[in-house]
């Protein structure tokens, strides 16, 4: 369980950059000239013999490390710790650097079987090269409290890693003997780690023949039929979803059950009371505020999810929504097309006029090659920002297809990339900020696009329109995560007392689906099998709440900002961004004067989506 070798474990990096190279730009008629990744940043050729150099220069230097420090820090000083942190963190980029360039490959085309290779090989190689290194946090946690404390309080450089200590420290409680420590960091590469990935090749290897498209679809080009303008195209499209996860459930079923259960062996092993201890504990977060979160959102169901579905039923003259209903466009929105030049014209002013500084940050994403843009076959699902190394940049993933919520999810990603680079100044072990903070930037980023869209928009219907797509994205960032988060808890606790069939588990998607969307949805045949596609339930486990806390923060946050009651509001934000992993919530928050901790705090938040809904309402009174 230790924090210095996890990125032996997280999805490493395959393809030459040739292969980035080679295809820089995709061309696609209506949006444009689409961007691909440049990896010179991490590799640039011979890649290969780079990476291996890397490779060979980094298992020289963990068996080093082992020889000058295993058995020998509780004699050393402040100051010598401090080093043998720094010769760690080191270590630690090399490695991260190799880990993100074949990581970030594979992602590109997840189907490409050498690239597959490459990626389990280094997770292998990395997980036998950083096996010395094990020892270092097992003994930083036989220290006493006042004697690591009095050396802290000697050493300037150790007062550096104070943060990353605490983190550390935290793990105390819930550390195994060295053995089992080693063994399972060697055994980590052929446990959930391979189930991830099986479940990603699959993902990506699915196929969806839908009636009336040209040709089969791959998952992503699938869902996003379920928000076109044409309501039985995206009831087919609904359909075809249902009946390949359904041909495939066995499977999913399977690999939920056994990272589940190995979990669940994981947390019993190392005392944590409830399935979610671990991740709060990783998040720096007490489980009392996640629980006031949740509680909060659950009790505002009726009055935002319930409330606004009913609505929207209204609107499109229907007597219940379906699922293909849920994300559909208005009857009188603009569904056209958005260029990728306009899109980045529209995020860049909002950054900009919020900050230059913000925007100046962005610029390098869309110049030098930092942003993978197409929807291309074989491709990773969904997006992401990669931090990648702090010597190096972060990589935003999409699969843009020129929808408005594919603008705002530009706006999303490249928030995180400006967090992951202002952050990056702190190093490698303090530049990773707990999830409970790291919606922050990416949260905000969308929420000055939609502003700066409503605030253009005069015709009174698309105004409607678009007022309605953020409140949709509010509720699926909101409502749908606590609802995920509540499948997870009522999965988990059930896989305690035994397997689940696909059945069982698709009664648990189907109760927290009814409570979270209300009376005015309605199910279809098949839709009790839409839980196995959530990446997020088999590669981080109960993450997903961290989408509803940095809303709420977001939301609470953007209000400060709107009242300018902070004085040089900017300034300050740019510090909490750039404090990384340094800080916890409660600090990070207080310049604002804002508390999580306080349980008014997530009605705040609330009251902002409540507050559209509202506006939407009286536009139709």
């Amino acid at each position: 369980m230790t924090r210095l070798t996890q990125f032996a474990s997280f999805s490493p990096a395959t393809s030459l950059v040739r292969d980035a190279r080679e295809t820089a730009q995709d061309d696609d008629p209506t949006l444009g000239r689409l961007p691909r990744w440049d990896f010179t940043a991490l590799y640039a050729e011979p890649v290969d013999e780079a990476i291996e150099a890397d490779f060979v220069w980094a298992e020289q230097a963990a068996k080093t490390f082992a020889e000058r420090y295993e058995s020998n820090l509780l004699g050393m000083s402040g100051d010598q710790i401090a080093a043998a942190i720094a010769e760690a963190e080191a270590i630690s980029e090399k490695l991260g650097r190799i880990g993100s360039f074949v990581y970030l490959n594979y992602a590109q085309q997840v189907t490409d079987p050498a690239r597959a290779k490459r990626l389990g090989d280094s997770q292998a190689r990395m997980a036998d090269l950083t096996a010395p290194m094990v020892f270092f946090e097992l003994e930083l946690n036989r220290f006493e409290d006042d004697a690591l404390e009095a050396l802290i309080a000697e050493s300037a450089a150790l007062q550096k890693y104070k943060p990353w200590l605490d983190l550390v420290r935290a793990d105390r409680p819930h550390q195994l003997s060295d053995e089992l420590e080693k063994f399972l960091h060697d055994q980590s590469v052929v446990g959930a780690t391979a189930w991830n990935r099986l479940f990603d090749d699959t993902m990506a290897a699915l196929s969806f023949d839908v009636p009336g498209e040209d040709g089969p679809l791959n998952l992503e080009k699938t869902l996003n039929l379920l928000s076109d303008a044409d309501r039985a195209k995206r009831q087919v499209a609904a359909e075809t979803l249902a009946k390949v996860f359904q041909e495939k459930v066995g499977l999913f079923t399977l690999i939920t059950n056994t990272l589940a259960k190995d979990k669940e062996i994981r947390d019993r092993w190392r005392n944590f009371q409830t399935p979610q201890s671990s991740r709060h504990l990783a998040n720096q977060v007490e489980g009392e505020v996640v629980q006031a979160l949740r509680d909060a959102v659950v009790a505002a169901y009726p009055r935002i999810s319930h409330r606004y579905y009913a609505m929207k039923a209204k609107w499109m003259g229907l007597d219940k929504l379906r699922p293909w209903d849920r994300n559909a466009p208005l009857p009188d929105d603009d569904d056209r097309r958005i260029a990728w030049s306009e899109a980045k014209d529209i995020v860049m002013s909002a950054y900009g006029e919020f900050a230059p500084k913000m925007a100046e940050i962005a610029e390098p994403f869309f110049d030098k090659g930092w942003i993978d843009a197409p929807a291309v076959e074989g491709k990773s699902s969904g997006a992401f920002a990669h931090p990648t190394v702090t010597t190096a940049h972060p990589f935003v993933m999409l699969n843009y297809l020129g929808k408005t919520r594919d603008v705002m999810t530009l706006a999303h990603e490249l928030g995180h990339g400006v967090h992951q680079v202002l952050a990056g100044r702190q190093g490698e072990f303090l530049s990773r900020t707990p999830l409970t903070l790291a919606e922050t930037a990416s949260v905000f980023g969308e929420m000055l696009t939609f502003k700066r869209l409503l605030a253009a928009e005069t015709d009174p219907q698309k105004r409607k329109a678009l007022l309605a797509k953020k409140v949709e994205d509010m509720i699926n960032t909101v409502v749908r995560q606590i609802a995920f988060y509540d499948f997870e808890s009522r999965v988990h606790a059930a896989r305690r007392e035994g397997e689940l069939t696909a059945e069982q588990l698709g009664e648990v998607w189907m109760a927290v689906q009814g409570e979270s969307l209300g009376p005015a949805f309605e199910a279809m045949p098949g839709y009790e099998t839409f839980w196995c596609y959530i990446p997020h339930f088999i590669h981080s486990p109960f993450y997903v709440y961290a989408y509803a806390f940095g809303d709420g923060l977001v939301n609470a946050l953007y209000g400060v900002y709107e009242e300018g009651s902070v004085a040089e509001f900017e300034a300050k934000y740019f510090e909490m961004l750039a404090a990384g992993g340094t800080q916890k919530h409660k600090e990070l928050l207080a310049p604002f004067g804002l508390d999580a901790s306080d349980p008014a705090f997530w009605g705040k938040g609330l009251a902002v989506i409540e507050g559209m809904i509202d506006e939407l309402e009286a536009m139709d009174a």
